[in-house]
């Protein structure tokens, strides 16, 4: 069965067994150190690697989020109220404790600082479509790597301006752009080697427990500047952009981005019997030139990079037999960093990625849903800051329970999705609910300490929860839909789409808060709010084809019983 399984893989011109896989050097050394000094040591070896790829993506895209908070923070001392501080000499004019060129009226500097982060964030929204297209057609772990340590270089740019003095606008929009560029590596990189790792079940809890590095990023990158912003804000970039070159090195030490190239099976990937569909068989001829046995002669096995199918026209309990003998081989497959065998497979297009159902709605549901989520992440710091009496380190701190409660509201949207299949529904409902807590929390969360911080962290988990599904769970799933027909370079695609479409939200958002905060707070909270109910309108269609089909699924359950 072996030479049959062999031979057809030799004449196979889809297939292509690939030796001296791409194993990284750390997982060779560590194989090699193992096989040395402990040999009779049993261990869970695919479980290590799961556990270490959840470990690698998360602290990898908890990075990304850690290098791209400390704008935020630095805001509130690049241009502030200079009349509450103390300056060094009487004759110093009023805004001496501005930084140029951010040294202008308040309208200016709001204008420029919104400048600033449009500059990341529209070089961002647009290099994403371009990355996830890269990223099927490169080596993701290169992909990851490279772009890290770039994204750190440009971090530690910014603080390098405050060293060297640097005070042309030219420069800082130049560095903002080049950042957001590389930081789009992290996204379709992270998920893709998640969803090659770990299947359909349970994905929503899974991802969502996952998705929760972004608030841990915010909010680590939120410490670190905040603990260096008024005594010397350049670390308050310099230290972020080092630790997130640190982790690009380790992921390229260490990250196995597909389980066969370490011999591990693919999940939600079996063994599937079907008919093979040929006119010979059909009209009940059969060519038995090839010398090969009876009973796979009509049998066609397909090894590739995620599945083994087996399909043959024999009856239903020779093709047990058939499955039993596939599955047997493919455990005998050498299960060595030099053995392992991958499919040839076209990337998807950019239009065929579109036309998957659901992308285009959850593409611009997350355009809005994003747009409010930035702003709050850009804005949040010193919108406490005008509004009470916190200082810069203060409300940077204080901003961080929005981000507690996006790890919340992204564990919340992944288990309900699980539950109800109705991811769509599932974000409506938070979407509807998230309206007029905003509302409430402009409104009332200056009256006490105690209650900004409840609002803020309801707000919190409300904003945050369909951003989150969307971008994990939600692209997990759109990227291994049915249509593709079990084509595996498809996911960075899709999940470039759907987040470069929320990118350019993300991106207008803080702009627009730039504009519209010199007619006050209360304006900027109402774009939100408005935002908020386009999100939820886009996702209307969805919601009522998950209700249909949860309908027409009950039903179909009553006529069983």
């Amino acid at each position: 069965m072996l030479c049959i399984f062999g031979y057809r893989l030799r004449y196979n011109k889809k297939i292509k067994m690939s030796f001296g896989s791409d194993v990284p050097w750390g997982i060779r050394f560590i194989q090699r150190f193992a096989d040395i000094c402990c040999p009779r040591f049993y261990f869970n070896r695919e479980l290590c690697y799961r556990g270490s790829i959840v470990f690698l993506t998360y602290i990898s895209y908890m990075c990304y989020h850690l290098s791209r908070k400390p704008i935020s923070v630095v805001k509130t001392v690049l241009h502030r109220n200079c009349s509450k501080l103390v300056p060094p000499d009487s004759n110093e004019p009023s805004n001496w404790c501005d930084w140029a060129p951010f040294d202008g009226t308040d309208d200016s500097a709001s204008q420029m600082l919104g400048e600033l982060d449009s500059s990341f964030l529209f070089c961002y929204a647009i290099a994403m479509f371009v990355s996830g297209i890269i990223a099927e057609r490169v080596n993701i772990r290169y992909f990851l790597s490279i772009g890290m340590i770039l994204s750190g270089v440009f971090t530690y740019l910014l603080g390098f301006a405050k060293t060297y003095n640097i005070h042309n606008l030219f420069y800082y929009v130049i560095v903002q752009g080049m950042g957001g560029i590389f930081q789009t590596t992290g996204w379709p990189g992270v998920v893709t080697v998640m969803s090659n790792w770990f299947g359909k079940s349970k994905r929503g809890l899974i991802f969502g427990l996952w998705n929760s590095h972004t608030c841990i990023g915010n909010i680590l990158g939120t410490a670190i500047a905040a603990e260096y912003v008024e005594k010397d804000w350049a670390l308050s970039f310099m230290m972020p952009g080092l630790y997130i070159g640190i982790v690009g090195f380790v992921v390229f030490l260490f990250l196995v981005v597909n389980p066969n190239d370490v011999g591990c099976a693919s999940p939600d990937r079996g063994v599937e019997i079907r008919p093979k569909r040929n006119s010979r068989l059909e009209s009940g001829i059969v060519n038995d030139s090839s010398g090969f046995d009876s009973d796979v002669d009509d049998t066609e096995i397909i090894i590739g990079e995620h599945d083994i199918l087996t399909r043959s026209r024999h009856s239903a309990t020779d093709s047990l037999e058939v499955q039993r003998r596939a599955t047997e081989n493919s455990l005998l497959l050498p299960r060595s960093n030099s053995d392992s065998i991958q499919v040839e497979q076209e990337a998807i297009g950019f239009i065929n990625a579109f036309r998957i159902p659901g992308v285009v709605e959850f593409s611009l549901a997350l355009f809005f849903s994003k747009l409010v989520s930035y702003t709050f992440l850009y804005w949040l710091p010193l919108y406490l800051n005008a509004s009470t009496s916190m200082g810069a380190t203060d409300s940077a701190n204080f901003s961080i329970l929005f981000d507690v409660g996006g790890i919340i509201g992204g564990i919340i949207a992944g288990y309900a999705t699980d539950k109800t299949d109705m991811p769509a529904a599932t974000c409506s409902l938070m979407l509807i609910l998230a309206a007029p807590m905003m509302f409430i929390y402009e409104k009332i969360s200056v009256v006490h300490l105690g209650l900004n911080m409840i609002l803020l962290v309801t707000v919190g988990v409300l904003v945050n929860g369909p951003y989150a599904l969307i971008t994990t769970a939600v692209a997990a799933e759109l990227g291994t839909h049915h249509s593709l027909e079990g084509n595996a370079k498809a996911m960075a695609t899709v999940t470039a789409i759907i987040d470069g479409t929320g990118s350019i939200g993300a991106a207008v958002g803080p702009l627009m808060a730039g504009f519209i905060k010199s007619y006050g707070w209360q304006n900027v909270f109402f774009m939100l709010m408005v935002s908020d109910i386009c999100a939820l309108f886009l996702l209307v269609r969805l919601v009522r084809r998950e209700i249909v089909k949860l309908r027409n699924s009950r039903r179909t359950a009553i006529r069983i019983e």
